[in-house]
This record gives C-alpha cells, structure tokens and sequence, in this order.
C-alpha cells in the first residue's frame, strides 16, 4: 500500500476513538450551575400566609409546621363554636327568666328535673344564669382573640423563615475566648481579663 494512502487511512480512523473525559466532579457542577437555588421572598411570604394561613409555611417549603398550624386553627375554630352555642343558649335562657312570661321558659332546660321556680330563689337563679351567660361570652371573645393572635404568629413566622432561610449555619461559625491584657490608662489600672472573638 502506499505511503499516502496509509496516512489518509489512519487520519481519517484516529477521531472516531478521540472523546471528551469528563470526570464525575465536574458533571455534578454542571448540572448544579443549571439548576436555580430556592431563596424565599419574606414579603411574598408574608403576603401567602395573610391570604391564607399556611400558604407561607407551604411557599418557604416548611411542610412539618403544617399540622401545628391548621391544629391550632381548628382549636381555635372548636373553642369559637363552644362558647358560642352556650353563650346563645344561656342568654335566651335569662332574657325568658327575666320577661316575666310564662310562654317563655328555656331556662328550665338547665333546672334539675322536679326544681321549683320561686320568690325566693328567683334572684339568686338570675344571677347564676346571667353569671353563666357573662362566663361563656368571655371565654368566646377570648377566642377570638387567640385565634387573631395565632392569626399574626403565623404571619411572622414566615416572615422570620423567610428572612433566615440562607444564614450560615456552618463550621465556619466559631466563637475565640482568649486571655487578654490591658495597660494602665488615666482611667483605670492595669488589668488582665478575657476576649472573645466572633467568626463568621
């Protein structure tokens, strides 16, 4: 064969066997570099959880605070429901004691069986009705403001995720406590103490 032809042979099978090498190292940078990091913004936060309460824990990607919040709400909810149905139920009972009607008689409900209504009794009966009535309007408006409470907590917990969702929590965090020595000054004698030193 000739000379030339063996040349052209060969330049023409050498770069099909030629490739690239990629290590492993450099392939996971590249499919890093493509991938776009998560870093919640605490006002859109904010926002999603005044909407609706969970809507930020769910956006700042804290699943596990769910159930405490929606547990809370509905304690809350439970709670509301309770005392308002009480507070309905005693306040009909003594606006009917106090009517003087006799078509009127809720409050009998909450008499024990066979209990006799009479001149004697009849004040110290409005009173426990009406102290009744007073105890579950309280515990219900107390209610509410728990719920308003837990309304503005979850507000502020997203807002706090939000905000320190990238704060560096790693080794490079030290704290330095080191002797340390102070000269006399026109103010105070010469001293030895302790100096700490932040490293972040």
């Amino acid at each position: 064969m000739p000379e030339s032809s063996l040349e052209d042979t060969v330049s023409h099978t050498l770069p099909v066997f030629i490739q690239e090498d990629k290590t492993p190292a450099d392939a996971t940078k590249t499919v890093a570099s493509s991938k776009k990091s998560f870093s919640p913004h605490s006002t859109k936060a904010v926002i999603y959880s005044a909407i609706f309460p969970g809507l930020g824990q769910i956006y700042n990607r804290k699943y596990w605070k769910l159930p405490i919040v929606y547990g809370g709400f509905m304690g809350c909810a439970y709670a509301i429901s309770f005392n308002s149905r009480y507070y309905n139920d005693y306040s009909r009972a003594y606006l009917d004691f106090v009517d003087n009607d006799p078509t009127t008689e809720s409050y009998l409900d909450f008499l024990p069986y066979g209990y006799q209504v009479t001149e004697s009794n009849r004040e110290w009966l409005s009173g426990v009705l009406k102290r009744k009535k007073d105890f579950y309007r309280r515990n219900r408006d107390l209610s509410y403001i728990v719920t308003i409470g837990l309304y503005i907590v979850c507000m502020i917990d997203v807002y706090v995720d939000a905000e320190l969702f990238n704060f560096d929590i790693s080794q490079d965090l030290a704290v330095k406590v080191a002797p340390a020595f102070f000269d006399r000054t026109n103010y105070n004698q010469r001293a030895f103490g302790l100096q700490c030193s932040f490293r972040f």
